[in-house]
């Protein structure tokens, strides 16, 4: 009986993983969550129509490890303990890839079972997506404001423009409010996003001002 479950559920979740990658997302827990109080702007773009300097915005401020990683960074997820230990204001770790687990096939929570099934769909997902893949999902389904979905979504919001034609700036702010959209906004930056935004722009910076998948030259760049 449990063994005929576990491989049912295997079995499904592949098949959902896989027709996943290549459909655009129709819609994730988060948005129908928040659909039922307001309305919602969710606008899919494929990769090629989002802006370069957003996608390395994004893995500068997210996940800098993104295209060397395999789902998990046990690196950031160590320096993160060590600072949550010493108090003041909290750092995550999740990578990209289990954001977008999280926010693809899960729900909000912080139970155990939501935990392990994101870990779960973060596996899966960086054995069968690639990593443009991945982004262009993460760039699509991602909270930028409040009911604002992808990054097609807050460029019209914020920016009046296509998200392929937002600059360095607009890019580093749309990215510097990813940790709480609800509460930060990319248009009227306080004291905290701004420093945000500096920092990712110096990020952007040092990886040479241009989103790269070549995974030889990441690891150039951050050894």
């Amino acid at each position: 009986m449990i063994a005929g479950f576990v491989l049912v559920f295997n079995v499904l979740a592949l098949l959902w993983v896989v027709l996943y990658s290549f459909i655009p997302i129709p819609l994730t827990k988060l948005m129908l969550i928040e659909g039922q109080s307001k309305e919602i702007n969710y606008q899919w773009r494929s990769l090629e129509k989002i802006s370069d300097q957003l996608q390395l915005a994004v893995m500068c401020a997210e996940d800098q490890n993104f295209l060397v990683h395999q789902g998990l960074d046990f690196q950031s997820i160590s320096d993160a303990e060590k600072e949550n230990k010493q108090g003041g204001r909290i750092r995550g770790a999740s990578t990209i890839s289990q954001q977008v687990a999280k926010n693809v096939f899960l729900w909000p929570g912080r139970t155990w079972v939501r935990k392990a099934s994101e870990l779960y769909f973060t596996l899966l997902i960086e054995m069968i997506w690639s990593k443009k893949r991945i982004m262009e999902v993460y760039l699509n389904v991602a909270e930028f404001g409040n009911g604002i979905f992808g990054a097609e979504a807050a460029s019209q919001v914020y920016f009046k423009k296509s998200a392929t034609e937002i600059n360095r700036t607009q890019a580093a702010s749309l990215a510097a409010v990813l940790p709480n959209p609800k509460k930060y906004s990319a248009v009227a930056p306080g004291r905290y996003v701004n420093r945000r935004i500096v920092w990712i722009k110096e990020q952007m910076k040092y990886w040479g001002n241009e989103m790269t998948y070549d995974e030889k030259l990441v690891k150039q760049r951050i050894q």
